[in-house]
């Protein structure tokens, strides 16, 4: 089931100043938390955990933490990232209970953008990733957005895509129906007959 691996070790040494020793020495604190078991503090190497969410897909597929030597299965659920340097900080992970709906954060892939741009749109994505609901088994990768026959004027919204099966959107099910893109004509400087551009 799973592809990808992550070994973690519990930590008990836990607050503020015990996590920067831990990133000085190059691991990464984490927490796993749901499935009916208490919360878990954990510490992951920081080139482990860097190499794993190197792929996209890792976001948004089940990971088999080993944590001393005992294996589970979480996704994960939130990731802080240093304000400019980008590398990760800290790892919350929830735990995956076959048969059990999890909730996660799934990237979205855009497709078929060069269409609306040969008619001469400008293609704005206005998210890139959408929160789903389902069984661990059929969490998807990515979801796909088609833009392939969007015209200039086009918005896309949540219901305009098609869920992959036993997959719901929660922005969905909370009556959010929000854009996910559109494509809308260049903006241009308005100009005048000899060429400047207009007064106001």
């Amino acid at each position: 089931m799973n592809d990808f691996t992550l070994n973690a070790q519990a930590r008990t040494d836990l607050g503020k100043g015990a996590s920067r020793r831990l990133r000085h020495a190059a691991n990464i604190p984490a927490v796993v938390y749901g499935g009916n078991k208490p919360a878990e503090s954990v510490t992951i190497l920081a080139k482990e955990i860097a190499k794993l969410f190197e792929n996209e897909a890792a976001y948004s597929h089940v990971i088999e933490l080993n944590v001393d030597g005992a294996k589970q299965n979480v996704i994960v659920k939130a990731m802080q990232r240093h304000p400019s340097k980008q590398f990760i900080m800290h790892a919350d992970f929830v735990r995956v209970v076959a048969g059990q709906k999890l909730t996660a954060i799934v990237p979205v892939h855009f497709v078929g953008e060069e269409a609306p741009v040969k008619k001469g749109g400008v293609v704005s994505h206005t998210t890139t990733e959408i929160e789903v609901t389902c069984l661990p088994k059929d969490l998807p990768e990515f979801i796909e957005v088609d833009l392939s026959n969007a015209e200039i004027g086009t918005i896309i919204h949540l219901s305009d895509l098609k869920a992959p099966k036993g997959v719901e959107f929660v922005a969905l099910a909370h009556n959010d129906d929000k854009a996910v893109a559109n494509v809308h004509a260049p903006r241009v400087v308005a100009e005048d007959e000899a060429g400047e551009p207009a007064a106001e």
